[in-house]
């Protein structure tokens, strides 16, 4: 007999756990990854990430303020009874709801419904997504992830024939989905049963530790195996790198989970974890809730922030064209001043009202600032706004030509690659797209002294807040001559590896 109580608690703590807990496995794959990177923009990327999970740890608040969707795996025993009549849906909505309103480390609602057309905000960042199975025994053993927005919104799915290299596919894939999943991360992949067991099957395999290190070392034992570590070999030879800088590391692991098949068919489903990559499993078993106990914080490198003579200190507030002219691509600029937010919802009202002739908010003024693509979680005790890393720029790349020719826009932060009409937009403004590292969401945070809200509050996350920055750490990712490290630095490292492979 389980406890509806000890389930809906287990479900609660083991969000909040892993919100603010990088598992071991990932960070020593990340710091090998650190260790070993050649690229100097890559490197610095991951140090961030790094920087910014141990103070996690510390502070107990969210790794990425995008607190992700609830995807639960839950394997019931066919001899477990619960002592209440609810269904596992309504426990574990239930468990995400206490979770995500924790009054110490609240997470940040991010779940819309319906899907299409209003998308009201749930308020309780439910309904989770469940995938249930009857299996012998007497225990519930559930694997549950946090899953990103950015990194999900790659998922790929293709039908291949039999005939058909999967490396081959993985290979080309991973370039078009860009750097909005925040690489370095984890690859899984689904191969066989139908298109939706596929992509089960790629879901369920990120839930699985980072051991590929290992398998390196002994050597394939079959052929799943062996494909792991041609998939792990030709994705990190793009050279796409720390968070699409270029460099030697984009995948930290690749999982497969595969399924017997239609002789007529394979499908392969590819779905990428972020480096927030938030996952647990848990067993119950009628003696009470789930324990998770914190990893030692010996466990993670004590790293300090680039800050040398190369990083270039610059005020925004009265910034100049001419200023933003001296800044080249791939430069690292520690930003001051004040700057305005804006995600996709606020983009789209600010398109609505000028379309209707209809004058913008008072204190919505863009002409000759910097706008911050970011949804932050709400502040608690002294903070003055709770974790606030960039969302994934693409997706305002529509909106560029009204911001930049129309609002008098200057420059744009966020995460990622822009499109290159976009990259054209920024070159015929002479403005600049600057890039702030995904996955270091806490440390961003401290960077911002001040906050207000501006307009739209309706909105919650996604309304316009005035930030003060202070040594806000950037790259230079599109700069005023159009030049975009997005597309250059990956190109030079692809040619760097095969050079290194002789």
């Amino acid at each position: 007999m389980i406890k509806t109580e000890d389930f809906i608690t287990s479900i609660a703590d083991s969000l909040q756990y892993i919100s603010y807990y990088h598992s071991v496995d990932f960070i020593q794959a990340m710091h090998r990854a650190y260790l070993n990177e050649k690229s100097s923009a890559a490197k610095d990327a991951i140090g961030q990430i790094l920087i910014n999970s141990r103070m996690c740890a510390l502070g107990k608040r969210p790794i990425c303020q995008d607190t992700g969707i609830v995807v639960a795996f839950v394997k019931l025993g066919v001899n477990c009874r619960f002592d209440s009549q609810k269904t596992i849906q309504e426990m574990i909505d239930e468990g995400v709801e206490r979770a995500y309103s924790h009054p110490d480390n609240p997470l940040r609602k991010s779940i819309v419904g319906p899907p299409a057309g209003e998308r009201r905000n749930t308020g309780t960042n439910g309904p989770a997504v469940v995938h249930m199975e009857l299996v012998p025994g007497n225990d519930v053993e559930v694997k549950i992830a946090a899953k990103g927005g950015g990194s999900e919104n790659k998922s790929k799915l293709a039908m291949l024939t039999p005939a058909d290299s999967i490396v081959e596919w993985v290979k080309d894939t991973v370039p078009s989905m860009g750097a909005g999943w925040c690489p370095p991360g984890i690859l899984g992949i689904g191969i066989g049963g139908t298109s939706d067991k596929a992509m089960c099957l790629a879901k369920e395999s990120l839930m699985d530790p980072v051991d590929i290190h290992e398998l390196q070392e002994r050597g394939p034992a079959d052929y799943f195996e062996k494909l792991r570590l041609e998939i792990f070999e030709a994705v990190n030879s793009l050279g796409i790198g720390a968070q699409g800088l270029g460099g030697l590391t984009t995948v930290l692991d690749v999982k497969i989970m595969h399924y017997p098949t239609h002789a007529a068919s394979m499908p392969v489903a590819m779905i990428p974890n972020c480096a927030a990559n938030r996952h647990i499993h848990f067993t119950l078993n009628g003696s009470g809730p789930a324990r998770f106990e914190p990893p030692d914080l010996g466990n993670w490198p004590e790293l300090t922030m680039d800050t040398g003579s190369s990083v270039k200190k610059v005020n925004l507030d009265g910034i100049t064209k001419e200023e933003i002219a001296s800044w080249k691509a791939g430069d690292t600029l520690l930003l001051n001043g004040k700057i305005l937010t804006g995600r996709d919802a606020a983009h789209k009202r600010i398109k609505q009202l000028l379309e209707a002739g209809k004058p913008l908010p008072d204190g919505v003024d863009f002409n000759g600032r910097f706008i911050y693509y970011v949804g932050p979680v709400d502040p608690v005790r002294d903070e003055v706004v709770g974790p606030a890393g960039p969302t994934t720029s693409s997706r305002m790349d529509k909106y560029s030509n009204m911001m930049l020719e129309r609002m008098g826009l200057y420059g744009m932060i966020g995460k990622a690659e822009r499109g290159d009409s976009t990259i054209a937009e920024i070159k015929k403004h002479q403005a600049v797209y600057l890039m702030a590292v995904g996955g270091a969401a806490y440390l961003v945070s401290k960077a911002i002294k001040g906050s207000r809200t501006v307009a739209f509050e309706d909105l919650g996350m996604e309304a316009i807040y005035e930030f003060e920055v202070k040594d806000m750490p950037v790259t230079v990712a599109v700069d005023s001559n159009g030049e975009a490290v997005h597309k250059t630095g990956p190109t030079f490292w692809q040619k760097e590896i095969k050079a290194l492979k002789g």
